[in-house]
């Protein structure tokens, strides 16, 4: 069988979307195309972001592979599923365009993993992938209402078959990358200390969280925590050295301290970048992590207060004071050291000022509170609302823009109604 696999050219106008809207390698498509080829099929990987390729430029490249199943995620990067923009006008817009030659149409990503019967009448799907995608997507070439993880449409049913899938991670190769993608990535993602000199990449340590934080949402994908074996890890890393990469980017829902990878990234030519969870770790785990490398660490303490970081159930066991004082050591050691603050009722304003300025003081930039978006799959979304049904996004999107007046500085300062955006990309 052949199987395309498109990740669009993304754009944000209009969108509450605060993630990083550079390019970044689209890795649950690397190890999707990596599977498929393992299991005989042929896999062609469409990367529009980072090879800015328009619709139309698609489209030919499609119409040209003829495949048999065409896969279209609906977040930019699995760096993003967990806070991806909440509109699926992009993806939508692309599918409408290929529509005539796309064989099967398959959705993945976190919208189809929350909301799967809205994901697949949305796109005009055959199929949605619920949950990590990367196993799942071989099976299609055999009987796919025997499996479960998918939704598709029986007349004018849609059927879900749960559970929603998490990959194992003991079974996803090292990913190898065309050296064009490479040399295309100059993005070093949440790198500040130095101007880029070589290309970079993105790759994975683990997945999952053993923390269920509310503002998180994890709840239907990226779950449980699971690493991947050190050899692998290894493997692929090198290679991106050998291609010219000079820094790294963990994904990792929470980089955990890991002393064998510290000690091996020590031994090599290469900057990293990781998210985690300061309170994790000891003093002498941020020595290794320095030896290993790392020149950005993005912490994430969300409230300055023990009462709002209960509320997010974060069951962080530092204080405020002893946080600061994490921060303040890792930044001695590392180059940039950001602690992210979301905007939280417990939180007095003139408070959050006064230790933004301590920590800005020794070097640790942290961000203005940005208003927590209650995506579904979340559990601050299921404490509003109950479990996420097909008016999941639209609801929380609402909810959203009613409830604040400013938003984050990477951010429009009036974003569109979901509706509007969704409606928009057929020109209704």
């Amino acid at each position: 069988m052949r199987y395309a696999l498109i990740n669009p050219r993304w754009s944000f106008e209009g969108s509450i979307y605060f993630g990083c809207r550079e390019p970044h390698l689209p890795l649950e498509l690397g190890y999707s195309k990596a599977l498929l080829e393992q299991d005989g099929h042929e896999a062609l990987l469409i990367d529009g972001h980072l090879s800015d390729l328009n619709d139309s430029e698609i489209t030919a490249r499609i119409r040209r592979f003829a495949p048999d199943f065409t896969v279209i995620t609906t977040a930019p990067t699995y760096l993003f599923w967990r806070c991806p923009p909440p509109e699926m006008r992009v993806p939508q817009r692309l599918a409408a365009a290929l529509k005539p030659f796309v064989g099967k149409l398959v959705i993945v990503g976190p919208h189809g993993s929350t909301t799967p019967a809205a994901a697949l009448k949305k796109m005009d799907a055959d199929f949605v992938v619920l949950g990590e995608c990367e196993e799942i997507l071989p099976k299609l070439a055999g009987a796919p209402e025997h499996f479960s993880s998918l939704a598709y449409r029986d007349g004018a049913e849609v059927v879900v078959r749960g559970p929603n899938r998490a990959a194992d991670m003991k079974r996803l190769p090292a990913l190898r990358w065309p050296d064009e993608s490479i040399s295309r990535h100059t993005h070093h993602h949440h790198r500040f200390d130095s101007a880029p000199a070589a290309p970079a990449a993105e790759m994975e340590a683990s997945r999952g969280c053993p923390y269920h934080c509310t503002f998180c949402a994890k709840d239907n994908f990226r779950n449980n925590y699971r690493k991947r074996p050190l050899a692998i890890i290894l493997e692929e890393l090198d290679a991106f050295v050998s291609q010219g990469a000079e820094y790294i980017y963990f994904v990792d829902e929470i980089f955990l301290p890991d002393m064998q990878l510290l000690s091996a990234l020590a031994g090599r030519n290469v900057k990293i970048g990781v998210q985690t969870r300061i309170d994790l770790w000891s003093q002498d785990a941020i020595r290794s992590l320095a030896r290993a490398g790392c020149v950005s660490v993005e912490a994430g303490v969300e409230s300055i207060t023990e009462a709002g970081r209960a509320y997010l159930d974060k069951k962080c066991k530092l204080s405020t004071d002893e946080l600061s004082d994490r921060l303040i050591f890792a930044k001695e050691l590392i180059p940039f050291v950001q602690a992210n603050l979301l905007a939280m009722t417990e939180d007095d304003e003139s408070s959050i000022e006064s230790w933004r300025r301590q920590l800005e003081a020794h070097g640790v930039w942290a961000n203005k509170p940005v208003p927590l978006f209650p995506y579904p799959g979340s559990p601050e979304y299921t404490r509003m609302w109950g479990r996420a049904d097909d008016l999941a996004w639209e609801r929380a999107h609402e909810a959203y823009l009613k409830g604040f007046d400013s938003f984050s500085d990477i951010q429009e300062q009036r974003p569109q109604p979901l509706v509007e955006l969704e409606t928009t990309c057929h020109g209704r």
